[in-house]
């Protein structure tokens, strides 16, 4: 049995460790709570078969991703841990123009046929989608998909983990450098030694790895979500709303409701909220939600969401120091992929038969 030492404790992260312990391993997570977790700031839409039609292998990644959340759901309550968060409640995508719907709907039925979560595929008017949600406008038409879900980031890593401590993991709260032979690493003033370093750290991965003297090309984008209560409404049943000019409406229990996003160049990792951010969401949502306008303002969160240049995700064994894996670089939809490359990478790790090609996703990938 190996000791694999898990460096962050993110979506990403969490996955790893419990599919990994799931296998019977030895893990220990490590996580430093930074402010802007990419995780905790995430909207949460399960909803990628509209996307990416440039990009097949994103789109196997995340296909796969939307595909696995009712199977991994189905193990966590095996364990007795119920609370996930995650519901299929369906997804709305909205446009203004008839003939483009009815292409949506062409090309997410040819999606179907190696795609059946997508479930129920319909064209809707502009009155049924103010039926559809009390608070939209009848303006815009859209697409449903009844197999669209939505997930609260911090709510599903936090079931991860605790059925990663289920299977016996170790959690650490602490920051942590590599030890100068780069099989161990030094957390609270304590050396924790291990077969394997799995990096998963996101944004802060360069930190981690300055002293291996490899860099790999994955920066970060600010992303800023506001969350609004109508404490007057059952929101947790309401579909995901994808609005125009990316911009999205997501219900969870307690009439709280998710509204984003404005994405930013990350230039110093400060998690302050731009005003300017918060206007700019909220014009766009309340020209398509109006009922919106009533709500109570919560909260406005920010993220710092790891990408790579070609907007796939990364991960594999550091080339001359093989102790050391890295995985990153998820994006905007680290909610949808991240559990499922938790399950690959542990494939990977334990030398198993992958679903991806995983040379396609290799860190030093030209």
């Amino acid at each position: 049995m190996a000791h694999y030492l898990v460096v962050g404790a993110g979506i990403l992260g969490s996955s790893v460790a419990y599919h990994l312990a799931k296998q019977g391993q030895r893990v220990t997570v490590i996580d430093y709570p930074n402010e802007g977790e990419a995780t905790r700031a995430a909207a949460g839409i399960i909803s990628p078969w509209v996307s990416q039609k440039q990009n097949d292998t994103l789109y196997q990644v995340l296909k796969h991703g939307a595909a696995y959340y009712a199977d991994l759901v189905k193990q966590l309550h095996a364990l007795g841990i119920h609370e996930t968060s995650y519901k299929q409640v369906g997804s709305l995508h909205l446009h203004k123009n008839g003939d483009k719907l009815a292409k949506m709907v062409d090309d997410t039925l040819f999606r179907r046929q190696d795609a059946p979560e997508i479930g129920e595929v319909t064209q809707l008017s502009a009155e049924a989608v103010e039926q559809e949600s009390p608070v939209m406008t009848d303006n815009m038409g859209a697409v449903k998909m009844a197999g669209g879900g939505r997930v609260n980031g911090g709510v599903f890593r936090d079931a991860l983990l605790k059925g990663a401590e289920m299977y016996g993991t170790s959690v650490i709260q602490g920051y942590a450098t590599l030890h100068q032979n780069k099989t161990a690493v030094d957390v609270n003033g304590t050396m924790i030694e291990a077969d394997q370093i799995v990096a998963t750290n996101g944004a802060w991965a360069s930190s981690l790895l300055r002293e291996t003297g490899h860099h790999i090309d994955v920066t970060s984008t600010k992303t800023q979500i506001v969350q609004l209560q109508l404490p007057d409404y059952v929101t947790e049943d309401w579909p995901v709303v994808m609005l125009p000019n990316n911009k999205y409406i997501v219900g969870f229990k307690g009439g709280i409701v998710s509204v984003g996003a404005e994405h930013r160049d990350n230039m110093d990792f400060r998690p302050n909220v731009d005003a300017a951010s918060i206007h700019d969401i909220l014009k766009v949502a309340f020209k398509f939600a109006p009922g919106l306008k009533d709500a109570h303002f919560i909260n406005a969160k920010v993220g710092f969401r790891p990408q790579t240049p070609d907007k796939r995700p990364v991960y594999g064994f550091l080339s001359d120091s093989p102790a050391i894996y890295v995985a990153n670089g998820l994006g905007a939809s680290g909610m949808t992929s991240g559990p499922f490359l938790g399950a690959e990478i542990t494939r990977h790790l334990l030398g198993e038969p992958t679903m991806l090609n995983q040379t396609d996703f290799d860190p030093y990938q030209s």
